[in-house]
C-alpha cells in the first residue's frame, strides 16, 4: 500500500530595511526550506508569516509595524524577527496576537519559532536532489555578508545596540560562498556589512587556507581573492564594495578596480563635511584628508565611481555648517549622493544633544542639497553621451507592435535599488537578465542613462 506523503507546511516571509536584513531573511528561509518547508508567495497559502523588521529609524518602526499589523490582519499567524525584536514589549502590546519575537540575526530562534507554530509535516530528506539557497534577489546578483555588527560609536546611531560589535566571518567561509554563488549565475556580487573596512579587525586579521595558500581576514585580501573569480562563461564577475569607511588601507584595492578585477565603485559613508557636525556624530572630522584622497584615487583609476550618503539637520548644524557640506561636495564630485533629514532614533545620543533644527529647515536644507547633487550627477552622466560603456543587464520587456523590444540595466556605476539605471532601446533578441552587453550611450538625464546595444 502506497504511503501519501503529506503536504508541505508553508512559510511567507516580509522582509523589510537593508541589504544586511535581506541576507538573514534568505539564510532564514535557506534553513526553514532544508527542515522540509515550502515558501509561499501571499499570505493566503502560508501556514505562518515570518516579518523580519528595521529598527533603525523611528519612520522604519512604523513601517515595520505597519507591516506585522498587515500580516497579523491578512493571515494571523506571525514571527517577527530582525532588528525590532529588540522591543519586543513595543510589538507585544500593539500585537498581542504575535506568535513569537525575536532579534536581528536570531537564525535559530527564528527557525525554533516557526517549528513551534507550524511543526514541518515532512523531514528534511524528501527531495531527491536537495535544493540551493534560497534568494530573494534576482538570480544575477547577490549580497555577500562579510560581518555583523559595528565598533563605532556614532551619536546618530543603535546599530551597535540592536546587532552587537563587529563580528567578522571567516574568510574561507566568505570566499566558499562567493565561489558557489558565481558558479550557480550570480554575476555581480554587492559584499555588504556595517563597516566593510574594519573586516577582521575582531579576530586580528587571522589567516585561513584557502586553494592550498594562506589568506588574511581583512578587506584587502578578501577583494584580492573576489577579483580572482570567474563565471562558468569565463567572464569576471562585478564585484561591488558597500559600506567602506575611507580607512588608509582602502587605497590597496584601488589598483585591483583599474585592473578590472573589482567594480570601480566604492559606497563610503560620509554622513557629512563640516568639522562640527562630524565631531557631534562622533566620527572622524578629516574632511579635507578625503579630498585628497579622492583625487589620488581617480588619478589611479579615472572610471571609479563614488557613492554616499548624508545626513542634514543634525543637532547642531548652523547654516555655516551645511555651506560648508554644500561647497565640500562641489569640491569631492561625488558620483551619487543619497541625502536623509535628520531623525532621533530612541537610544541614540545625538537625541540630547542641543541645537535642534526645525522641520522646515530641515525641509529646505534637503531640497538644496538634492539640487546639489543632481546638477553634479546630471553633469557627470551627460559627458558619458557618445561613450561605449559595460551594462548588466536587469530586466528585459515585452516586444511592442512594431517587435521592438527594450530593457533595463545598470552601469558599472550603478548597485541595484539605490543608483541609477541605464535604459535600452531596440535590443536583440535573445538578450536577457544577467547578461552583460557593450551599451553606446545616446543621452542622460541627472540620474540615468539611454542607449542602445552597441
Amino acid at each position: 500500500m502506497a504511503t501519501q506523503i503529506p503536504q508541505q507546511k508553508r512559510v511567507g516571509m516580509v522582509s523589510l530595511g537593508c541589504p544586511k536584513a535581506l541576507v538573514d531573511s534568505e539564510r532564514i528561509l535557506t534553513k526553514l526550506r532544508a527542515d522540509g518547508y515550502a515558501m509561499s508567495p501571499d499570505y493566503e497559502g502560508a501556514d505562518v508569516v515570518l516579518v523580519n523588521t528595521c529598527g533603525f529609524l523611528d519612520s522604519a518602526k512604523e513601517e515595520s509595524l505597519a507591516a506585522i499589523g498587515e500580516a497579523i490582519a491578512e493571515n494571523g499567524r506571525v514571527i517577527v524577527t530582525g532588528c525590532m525584536g529588540s522591543e519586543a514589549e513595543l510589538i507585544r502590546a500593539r500585537f498581542p496576537a504575535v506568535l513569537a519575537v525575536t532579534g536581528a540575526h536570531q537564525y535559530e530562534a527564528v527557525v525554533e519559532a516557526v517549528h513551534e507554530a507550524a511543526p514541518p509535516s515532512q523531514g528534511p530528506f524528501i527531495d531527491l536532489t536537495p535544493q540551493g539557497d534560497v534568494k530573494l534577489t534576482p538570480r544575477h546578483y547577490s549580497y555577500l555578508k562579510i560581518s555583523e555588527g559595528c565598533n563605532h560609536a556614532c551619536s546618530f546611531c543603535i546599530i551597535p545596540q540592536l546587532r552587537g560589535k563587529l563580528a567578522s566571518r571567516r574568510i574561507d567561509a566568505v570566499l566558499r560562498e562567493a565561489e558557489k554563488l558565481v558558479a550557480a549565475g550570480t554575476r555581480e556580487l554587492l559584499v555588504i556589512s556595517q563597516d566593510t573596512s574594519a573586516y577582521g579587525v575582531d579576530v586580528r586579521h587571522e589567516e585561513r587556507a584557502w586553494h592550498g595558500r594562506q589568506v588574511r581576514t581583512h578587506m584587502t585580501d578578501l577583494a584580492r581573492e573576489l577579483g580572482q573569480l570567474r563565471t562558468p562563461e569565463g567572464e569576471t564577475p562585478w564585484v561591488r564594495l558597500h559600506y567602506v569607511y575611507p580607512y588608509p588601507h582602502v587605497e590597496a584595492v584601488i589598483p585591483l578596480m583599474a585592473e578590472g578585477l573589482l567594480t570601480p565603485y566604492l559606497d563610503i559613508p560620509f554622513q557629512h563635511a563640516a568639522p562640527n557636525v562630524l565631531k557631534a556624530m562622533k566620527r572622524p572630522a578629516n574632511e579635507a584628508k578625503v579630498l585628497e584622497r579622492l583625487r589620488e584615487w581617480r588619478a589611479v583609476c579615472p572610471d571609479i565611481a563614488i557613492r554616499s550618503s548624508f545626513v542634514v539637520g543634525f543637532p547642531g548644524e548652523t547654516e555655516e555648517d551645511f555651506q560648508y557640506l554644500l561647497d565640500w561636495l562641489d569640491e569631492a564630485q561625488l558620483d551619487r549622493v543619497g541625502a536623509f533629514r535628520f531623525e532621533p532614533v530612541a537610544g541614540a545620543q545625538a537625541n540630547d544633544l542641543p541645537g535642534a533644527v526645525p522641520e522646515a529647515v530641515k525641509e529646505e536644507r534637503y531640497a538644496r542639497i538634492m539640487e546639489k547633487t543632481e546638477a553634479i550627477s546630471a553633469a557627470k552622466l551627460s559627458a558619458k553621451v557618445g561613450q561605449t560603456i559595460k551594462v548588466i543587464i536587469d530586466e528585459v520587456g515585452e516586444p511592442d507592435e512594431d517587435g521592438d523590444c527594450g530593457a533595463t540595466g545598470r552601469s558599472q556605476a550603478d548597485a541595484p535599488e539605490i543608483d541609477g539605471a541605464v535604459y535600452l532601446r531596440d535590443v536583440p533578441a535573445g538578450i536577457a537578465p544577467g547578461q552583460f552587453v557593450d551599451v553606446l550611450v545616446e543621452d542622460a538625464d541627472a540620474h540615468d542613462l539611454f542607449g542602445v546595444v552597441a
